[in-house]
Order: structure tokens, then C-alpha cells, then sequence
């Protein structure tokens, strides 16, 4: 039996989608952190499509922002002239029920201009998007007849200009739900998956606090949860929200097809401390990967600054070798290392990056939370 009486686990995603489902009858929020490559979007898909299934009142109740939400929109860029360059929408989508009547131009913009600088216009006809930015004239000389500036049309944004944009729409119709538009009255829960993976850290903090404003406003109308991999925004949310009806969870994968719930309502959240967990049972399991470096760096990073420190390789200083550590720590954590596709690391480095975690943990004395360990206690049986 767990030390962890709170943490539960769930063998499928069928009883975690139900559990996270009767939170929200007595909550306004869920707040779930999760690392990448934890399944976040395929619950979120699972939640949704729960509505879907079941036997009483089967049907859509869930408007979701996840990556597939980026897929109802895509580029056709003219390759024959390149100058009519448009984002295409998905039409077809419950996603956009009502857009075209309800001309939602000015609710879009009314964010978008907190967080671009370019504008747009949408076709409703065709169903597309057209971007365009004011440029500096090249032409343009003091005392021509040339404007200083002009209006570039067509544009293609970047990829982060992109999804800032969609966002934008998505808390558009979010404002329509909770307006009760006929064209959202369907929707009785919102489920929002990492919004900010292309977006800096003051953008973070201004798209949660907007997020966390209009959710608070809604409450009554929607439940909702959020899930993130994101420490900046999670921790937002979690101040926003706190104190309305929100439960908040630390989300690990566990097994093929199974997770577990650790609630963090009890402590507060440090997200280093929870990644120093995860790194304590790679390194006793033995299965560590080159990206495990870059976990700990990330780690001893936050704590430098945390103490004042310049630089993160004094949370190491003055144990056996601490200049060695240092630069095989700066060497292995610059690399390239993806989650995603995970290198196994060879017995060397293996063995600096567990003298280097021993060290750190030795001197610093966390408390880490056993997310990893076996529960026996089954979700159906709490």
C-alpha cells in the first residue's frame, strides 16, 4: 500500500476520464500538471468523446483546445504566385457552430492585440483568413510624396504568431458559450490542453491571467479543466483559481495505459521538486536518457536562483569534483537530447549523472513525493 494515501491510480483512461468528470460536479476547475509525453491530449480527447458513448443523453458537451484544434486550421499558401498566401478553416467542425453569423472579428482582435502585432480578416464565403502587417516603406525617403509606411498583405505569420491567433478564437468562443449563444449551448465543459507551447514566458503570464479571468467570469455557465507541462502557466492557474471550488492534481503516466492523480491542494507546488522525484527513480531504475540532463540542469537552475546564486553549478560547489561535474553537466545538458525519442546514455555518463544528483540531494534536503510507487487502491474502489 502506497505512503500515499491521496495518490490514485487508474488502470485505463475510461476511470480516469469518469473520476475527472465527477470532480467537476462539485468544482468549478480541474488543474492537472503533467509532463510531455504523459497522454494529456489523448485524455482530453477521451473526455471528450466520453459524452459521445454514454447510453443517457449521448452527444457533444466538451469544446477542447489541443493540438488537434491547430488541425481545423490550415495554410494555403499559393505556391503557384506566392502572394495569396490564407489560412484555411475547417468549416465542418462544431468547433466554428455559428462563426460566420456571429462575425466574431472583434472579439478576436480585442485579445489578439495584447499579444501580436499584426491584423487580419476573415472570409467568411471561403472560409479563410487573411493576415496583414504594417511595414516600414521602402521607398519611403523625408520629404517624398512615399507614406513612411505601408500595409503588407497576405502574409504568412510564424508558427507562434499562429497559434497565439488561434488561441485568440478559441477564447472568442469561449466568451460566446458563456454568453449562452444558441450556436455553444451544447457546451457544458471546456477542456484546455497546453495553450502556450510556442509562447515566452511574459506571454505565458498574460495569456493565463486572461484565461483565468474569463474563466472566473463563466464559472456558473461551464466547468473546465486545464491541463499543462508548462510550471509558469500551471502555477498562474493555480493562483487565480485557488480559492473557487478547484481541484488541482499532479498527472504521471503509469504503466502502458494507466495514470495516477496526486493531489497538490495539501502543499504547495514546486515543480522542481516534483521533476527531482522523477529523476530519483530514473536513477534507481538505471533506465537514464541523454534528456534526463536536461531535466537536472533545469533543476539546479531554478534552485540557483532561488538562493540568489549566479550560476547553477554553485549548488554543487565544494564536493568532490565539482569542476568536473559542472562542465560534463554543461556539455551533456546543450545537447539535443528529445523526450520523444529518448538515447539511452552510455555507463559513464550514467554514473556522473547519478554522483551529480546523490551530491545535489545530499545537500539539498527535499521531500520528494513518491509518484512513481505501486497504489494498490483502485479508482473504483475509493
Amino acid at each position: 500500500m502506497s505512503n500515499q494515501p491521496n495518490t490514485v491510480h487508474f488502470p485505463d483512461m475510461q476511470r480516469l476520464v469518469t473520476r475527472l468528470r465527477d470532480d467537476l460536479n462539485n468544482h468549478f476547475f480541474v488543474l492537472l500538471y503533467a509532463y510531455n509525453g504523459t497522454g494529456k491530449t489523448r485524455i482530453s480527447m477521451a473526455f471528450k468523446e466520453y459524452a459521445k458513448t454514454r447510453k443517457k443523453n449521448p452527444g457533444s458537451d466538451t469544446l477542447y483546445f489541443n493540438a488537434f484544434t491547430e488541425d481545423l486550421f490550415s495554410w494555403d499558401n499559393d505556391l503557384a504566385n506566392d502572394t495569396e498566401r490564407v489560412l484555411k478553416i475547417n468549416a465542418s467542425s462544431n468547433f466554428f457552430n455559428g462563426f460566420k453569423e456571429l462575425a466574431l472579428e472583434e472579439k478576436i482582435f480585442a485579445y489578439l492585440e495584447r499579444y501580436a502585432e499584426f491584423d487580419f480578416r476573415i472570409d467568411y464565403d471561403e472560409f479563410k483568413v487573411i493576415f496583414s502587417k504594417t511595414i516600414k516603406n521602402p521607398n519611403y525617403t523625408p520629404g517624398s510624396e512615399e507614406p513612411e509606411t505601408i500595409l503588407q498583405d497576405h502574409i504568412k505569420v510564424s508558427r507562434g504568431e499562429e497559434n497565439i491567433f488561434i488561441w485568440c478564437v478559441f477564447l472568442s468562443i469561449c466568451e460566446l458559450v458563456i454568453e449562452n449563444s444558441e450556436a455553444y449551448e451544447w457546451v457544458q465543459f471546456v477542456y484546455i490542453d497546453d495553450p502556450i507551447s510556442s509562447l515566452d514566458d511574459n506571454n505565458s503570464i498574460a495569456v493565463a491571467s486572461d484565461l483565468a479571468q474569463l474563466l472566473k467570469k463563466g464559472k456558473d455557465r461551464i466547468k473546465t479543466i486545464i491541463s499543462s507541462h508548462h510550471a509558469l502557466f500551471f502555477n498562474v492557474m493555480y493562483n487565480e483559481l485557488k480559492q473557487l471550488k478547484c481541484k488541482r492534481y499532479f498527472l504521471h503516466k503509469d504503466g502502458l495505459n494507466g495514470h495516477t492523480l496526486r493531489p497538490t491542494e495539501d502543499t504547495p507546488f514546486f515543480h522542481h521538486v516534483a521533476i527531482l522525484s522523477e529523476l530519483k527513480k530514473v536513477r534507481d531504475s538505471g533506465n537514464i536518457s541523454t534528456y534526463h540532463f536536461n531535466m537536472l540542469r533545469s533543476t539546479l537552475e531554478k534552485t540557483a536562483t532561488f538562493f540568489g546564486l549566479d550560476d547553477f553549478s554553485k549548488c554543487i560547489h565544494g564536493i568532490e569534483d565539482d569542476v568536473l561535474y559542472s562542465r560534463a553537466l554543461n556539455l551533456l545538458s546543450h545537447g539535443k537530447y528529445s523526450i520523444y525519442e529518448p538515447v539511452e546514455m552510455g555507463q559513464d555518463s550514467k554514473e556522473l549523472f547519478i554522483k551529480i544528483l546523490d551530491a545535489f540531494l545530499g545537500k539539498y534536503k527535499f521531500e520528494l513525493p513518491e509518484l512513481l510507487i505501486e497504489q494498490t487502491t483502485n479508482a473504483s474502489q475509493e
